[in-house]
């Protein structure tokens, strides 16, 4: 281990040293090695490629496909001391420029960059003449089509290999199976097979597998039982988000909801109440949780099924980060298995009608064949499948389906604040003004009150410049649009949609090149990821834990115990009398909230204590109120008499 490394990890991140396999990956990259490095949801992925990159001499060059991740981490960097950038699909080619030369000049330690911006010529030229110390390469699963998330773009990585030829790679991911591990370093060109991969077992999590009709009771019974703590609820549909928030709320639970079709800013200040404690509950699909690094989540819930078990481990891997008891449960209906196969046709829509939609995309953009290489436009799905006639849901299947072909790249919406930078010279203004009088409070204003404005792009709040400059919110606008046309400075508005970057030039679809062979493996391993779920919820006689550390290829010592199968087994030869007189001496003397009393009966079989619950409430032994409390039906009716 280098003393450097350990010394900037204390100055930075505040670290006295670092985790067992961080260390041995840092030293693996330090030493020029290709490197892959397989560590859980909140395994500290990032301390990997930061840290060694601030020993070297250099820049390091960072791929991840998550702007709002990358944002993040640009700003934590930022906020250190340390000079990083971002650049990704949606921005002013001014800003682009801008970061490109600050790169190229040595003014940055950190570029983080889209994938899909590898394959422009600017790129291309730019990294020619920067000078890299480390390409790290986040989310490095996407490189494999044996993957559950396949970018072509990624692909593009090792075309910039030769530009940088002694540059050690860093490939980073979650989860991976024993295939895509070996196709990651073959995408990848490693010089050498060399793979970091701490264990995918969590001792602390439980991981249950409920098979229930009433979801909401055993939702509600689940919180109500969580004495401290978050939880994160996951579904698949984004107005359930909505439905199941606003439920919680009014039987006292504090929850929010959280999915990529609400405003950018909508989903800043709700992660926010979630992150600082105010909301207890978060409701989301999985847009919910990239990034998020929360140590006290005690509770991970599925109400509905992935569609993979590598989704659902990195879902349910953001529980118990803090390495205490948490617990993930997948919550399954009879006819959930049927629902997930029926999501699955849905999502590869016949070939005729994805040229279809192809073809609408260029005449809603209004794209000429042969035109539209490296063109980023706002796309509200909706909005799209509307005009057109088309179903939102094939709209965004045949959008992914377009994007593992490599023809276009969508990215979810994301709060990009508004910006500008004056471009001209102090002398080049003054004459401006001279001229020009009526613009002369608006760019003194911005003199005075956004440093830098002059070197770089700084943000801009449009009404607040207004009141400072004496104008109208309107006139300011337009004045900043007509400054912006005399190229005095670049003026990049706010954006808050999702954008479409076509990769290629628009093609006539008679001449539309979607490969078959492609999008029938696609859909058969989409099949075989389906099937490895729907076997994993069917199989009631092997420990949760031990199924899913055999999936990713790891073989368990030991059961974990604590799951729904083991505990099952280990309850199989106690009765349910000894439960039922547990219940009734619980509430002989008041009632209990269900969810405390299911809580106090942990070291018995949940499905168990439901069904005694059941039985004495049938046998009228056992009462439950509206107020959802557990009461003895003599103590109700002493009470009463």
């Amino acid at each position: 281990m280098s003393a450097a490394t350990v010394a900037i990890l204390q100055k930075f991140w505040g670290y006295p040293s670092f985790r067992p396999l961080q260390e041995d990956i840092v030293d693996s990259v330090m030493a020029g090695k290709d490197t892959l490095a397989l560590l859980p949801t909140g395994g500290g992925k990032s301390i990997c490629f930061q840290v060694p990159a601030m020993a070297m001499e250099g820049l390091c060059l960072v791929v991840t496909p998550l702007i709002a991740l990358m944002k993040d981490q640009v700003a934590h960097l930022v906020e250190r001391g340390i000079p990083a950038a971002a650049i990704y699909s949606g921005m002013h080619p001014d800003q682009l420029e801008l970061t490109y030369n600050q790169a190229v000049f040595g003014r940055l330690k950190f570029l983080y960059v889209s994938p899909e911006r590898l394959q422009t010529d600017v790129f291309v030229e730019a990294v020619k003449r920067m000078k890299v110390c480390l390409l790290a390469v986040d989310e490095s699963h996407c490189i494999s089509q044996w993957g559950y998330d396949f970018r072509p773009p990624y692909l593009k990585i090792a075309d910039i290999r030769p530009y940088m030829p002694k540059t050690p790679v860093l490939a980073l991911t979650a989860t991976a199976t024993a295939k895509v591990v070996d196709d990651i370093q073959l995408r990848l060109g490693f010089k050498h097979k060399n793979v970091f991969q701490s264990s995918f077992e969590r001792k602390n999590v439980t991981y249950n597998v409920l098979h229930e009709a009433d979801k909401y009771g055993v939702l509600r019974r689940k919180l109500d039982a969580m004495t401290d703590g978050s939880a994160i609820v996951y579904v698949r549909n984004r107005k359930r988000t909505q439905v199941i928030a606003d439920w919680l709320n009014s039987v006292g639970i504090s929850a929010t909801f959280y999915h990529a079709g609400l405003d950018a800013k909508v989903r800043d200040e709700r992660q926010d109440l979630w992150m600082m404690g105010k909301v207890r509950i978060m409701v989301a699909t999985n847009a919910f949780g990239m990034g998020i690094d929360k140590p006290d989540v005690r509770l991970v819930i599925h109400m509905d099924l992935p569609d993979s078990l590598e989704a659902y481990f990195q879902e349910a891997g953001r529980a118990g980060r803090d390495l205490k008891p948490s617990e993930a449960s997948l919550l399954i209906s009879p006819a959930d298995v049927k629902k997930l196969l029926e999501d699955l046709s849905h999502s590869f829509p016949e070939l005729e009608r994805i040229k279809l939609i192809y073809n609408a995309l260029g005449n809603y953009f209004n794209i000429p064949v042969g035109a539209g290489k490296d063109t980023s436009y706002p796309l509200v799905i909706s909005e799209f499948a509307n005009r057109y006639g088309f179903s939102v849901v094939e709209v965004f299947h045949t959008l992914k389906i377009l994007e593992k072909e490599g023809f276009l790249v969508l990215s979810d919406s994301f709060d990009e604040p508004s910006k500008v930078m004056i471009k001209a010279s102090r002398d080049d203004i003054y004459g401006f003004q001279v001229n020009n009088p009526q613009y002369g409070d608006l760019i003194m204003c911005m003199l005075r009150n956004l440093p830098g404005v002059m070197t770089e792009f700084v943000r801009v709040n449009e009404e607040v410049l207004a009141k400072k400059a004496g104008l109208t919110a309107e006139k300011t606008l337009e004045q900043l649009k007509t400054l912006d046309a005399y190229n005095l400075l670049s003026y990049a508005p706010r954006n808050d949609k999702p954008h479409v970057l076509f990769l290629t030039e628009f093609v006539d679809t008679k001449y539309f090149n979607l490969s078959r062979e492609n999008y029938h493996d696609r859909k058969r391993n989409a099949e075989e990821r389906v099937r490895a779920v729907v076997g994993f919820v069917n199989n009631d006689e092997e420990c949760r834990s031990v199924q899913l550390l055999r999936y990713f290829n790891e073989k368990a010592n030991e059961t974990c115990g604590r799951c729904d199968v083991c505990r099952r087994k280990s309850s199989g030869l106690v009765d349910y009398q000894s439960i039922e007189n547990r219940l009734v001496s619980m509430v002989s003397e008041s009632s209990k909230p269900i969810g405390e009393v299911v809580a106090q009966c942990r070291d018995y079989d949940e499905g168990m204590v439901l069904d005694s619950i059941r039985f004495l409430i049938d046998n009228g032994v056992l009462q439950l109120g509206k107020d959802g409390r557990l009461d003895s039906s003599k103590n109700k009716k002493s009470r009463q008499g």
